[in-house]
């Protein structure tokens, strides 16, 4: 039996905003394509948090949640991640449980510690709380109580936002997240997307480490991996040059909108840009959804993986929902 014969497949949106396009046209287009995982089967569709990124309008993550999942019906909504350290504990804890009251048994609660920008923008997000970071296995403790019903006759109290169940996931790219996660006892992302160097041994540590909890009395993995499928290889590596251009700006640090496909990226990038981006893009499965299968099941058995959330890069929107039902094909 094939390894993702039983395992679950989710979306992680960053809102990516296209050359010739302003965030009004971005935003629709991420609900159609919520709406058409829906209809997929996919599990989760979850926003990321980001700041002072002209490529990235998720930056007011909890609004956009709300936004999607008004537009949908089964799939879960949630964030992948909320910056915890860039807000107060209560402030997520109301806006998480304005969404679960609205939305009931449809939203999760994915948390990072890193600010999602620059640092001089974090300075501008954090202020005096800068240090925020340090905080952030006691915050998500603090949010855990304000959820919970034994903080009733507390002084301070999450409304609305008490008393529901918002399941609440560690997010990471470090084996700092994979300590925090499997002390908690609680699900586990990794962002091998983008930050593939940890990711063999942050899992492992996970997995081996891992605490029963009253929220979870098993390990639960999740890994983000980059997803660009087509009918061919050969359109599937070219629609993939947008997600490379992309990366390039991030090491480059010449941060653009997401450009359109390119015939020879190499003319785009030097051989030390190419080993950079390549080597952030490890965790890439680019091809048809054949192509794409074999090398998934063989990921997901070498790292004992409970779920697959995709995050796709595709400058045209057709594209990106072409690839998106070819990639749900594979687990059907």
């Amino acid at each position: 039996m094939s390894p993702l014969k039983n395992i679950s497949y989710s979306i992680l949106d960053l809102a990516t905003v296209r050359a010739g396009e302003t965030p009004t046209e971005t935003f629709p287009k991420s609900l159609a394509l919520a709406q058409q995982s829906e209809r997929l089967g996919y599990k989760r569709y979850w926003f990321a948090e980001h700041h002072n990124m002209i490529s990235v309008a998720s930056s007011a993550t909890s609004i956009l949640i709300g936004y999607v999942a008004g537009g949908t019906q089964t799939i879960r909504v949630g964030s992948g991640g909320i910056m915890l350290p860039n807000h107060a504990p209560l402030i997520i804890a109301e806006q998480f449980g304005t969404l679960a009251s609205l939305y009931p048994n449809r939203i999760d609660l994915g948390l990072g510690r890193a600010p999602g920008t620059d640092q001089v923008t974090a300075m501008a997000i954090r202020g005096e709380n800068v240090h925020a970071v340090h905080h952030f296995p006691r915050d998500i403790e603090k949010l855990q109580l304000l959820f919970s019903t034994d903080n009733q006759y507390s002084n301070v109290r999450a409304v609305p936002g008490e008393g529901l169940e918002i399941p609440i996931w560690v997010l990471g790219s470090s084996m700092d997240s994979a300590r925090l996660a499997a002390e908690k006892g609680l699900p586990y992302a990794f962002a091998s997307h983008f930050a593939p160097s940890y990711f063999a041994q942050a899992a492992t540590y996970y997995k081996q480490n891992f605490k029963p909890s009253k929220y979870l009395d098993k390990p639960y993995l999740m890994a983000c991996v980059n997803v660009v499928a087509a009918n061919s290889n050969d359109e599937a590596e070219y629609l993939a040059t947008s997600v490379k251009q992309m990366f390039l700006g991030v090491i480059t640090g010449k941060r653009s909108l997401l450009q359109p496909p390119v015939d020879h990226i190499n003319q785009v990038w030097d051989e030390f840009e190419q080993q950079g981006v390549e080597s952030m893009l490890e965790y890439s499965f680019i091809g048809t959804p054949e192509t794409i299968k074999n090398k998934l099941e063989d990921f997901v058995s070498k790292f004992d993986i409970n779920e697959l959330m995709a995050t796709s890069h595709i400058y045209d929107h057709e594209a990106g929902l072409k690839s998106n039902e070819l990639f749900a094909s594979i687990f059907n």
